[in-house]
Formats: structure tokens, sequence, C-alpha cells
């Protein structure tokens, strides 16, 4: 939640992320903070490139978590849900990353400690997840694909 919360300030986003809005936004800071604009030398060359990068990283973050990229992935995302077990799960902080059986990886924001433990507890972990986390957390997938041996 925190790096939702960095990333909606930086682009001065409110409460949903509108797609416009965001392009607009981005569009305006790359702007302002391309490396290019600045000359060799300029001692805000190095901050340019660290405040590029942090608004690449964090566009394409908000994308992926925006209500349109979400409802276009939907189909996507309710037939693994719906259809793959959960192969490999991992909790750090607020963040649920759950990689299921076909393959795909999902990324749930603002997911406690204690819901986790309850999650890994439940003798139904799937069910768990499908009543408790599948509709009730902020999710994107990631890009990360597991391989198959």
């Amino acid at each position: 939640m925190k790096r939702i919360n960095e990333y909606k300030k930086l682009f001065g986003v409110e409460n949903e992320v509108e797609l416009k809005t965001l392009k607009k936004s981005y569009r305006n800071l790359v702007k302002e903070w391309h490396p290019d604009k600045f000359q060799n030398g300029d001692a805000r060359q190095e901050e340019a490139e660290i405040n590029s990068r942090k608004i690449i990283d964090g566009y394409h973050f908000l994308v992926s978590i925006a209500p349109e990229t979400i409802e276009a992935n939907l189909e996507a995302y309710t037939e693994t849900i719906t259809n793959s077990g959960i192969a490999d799960y991992t909790h750090k902080g607020l963040l649920l990353e759950i990689t299921f059986v076909d393959g795909s990886t999902y990324e749930y924001f603002g997911v406690t400690k204690p819901i986790y433990i309850k999650m890994i507890n439940s003798d139904k972990v799937n069910r768990f997840a499908k009543r408790n986390i599948y509709s009730n957390y902020t999710y994107r997938k990631t890009k990360r694909v597991v391989e198959e041996a």
C-alpha cells in the first residue's frame, strides 16, 4: 500500500487511477525530468536519472492496477483463480504474491499478517483465498512467468 500511495502522490492521482490522466501526468513528468535535458556535469543530471527511473516504474505500476487494465484482463484473471490451484505463495510486509499452477503470478496489496496466517493454517488454502483474498484486495499480474522443467 505504501508503494501505491507513493506513486499516486508522484503522479498527483487522488483516488481511482484513470489512464488518460495518468498518461498526461506521466508525459509532463518525463519532460521535466528527462536526463537528456541536463548537460554533462550538471549536478541535477544524476537526480534526473533517478527520478526518470522512478517515474517510469511508477507509471507501469499504476497502469497495472488501473481499473481499465483490471477490466481488460478480468476474463484471464477469472479463468486463473477459478481453474488453477495455488502452486506457491509468499508474504512480505503487506504484499502477498501467489503463483498459480498455470504459471501466472499475481500480487495482492494490503494483505495483513493475520490474514496470511489464517490462509496458511487453512486446510483448503485455495478455498480460503477465493473467499478472503481474490475479491478483497487490489491486485496486479506480475511479469514473472514460472518455467516448467
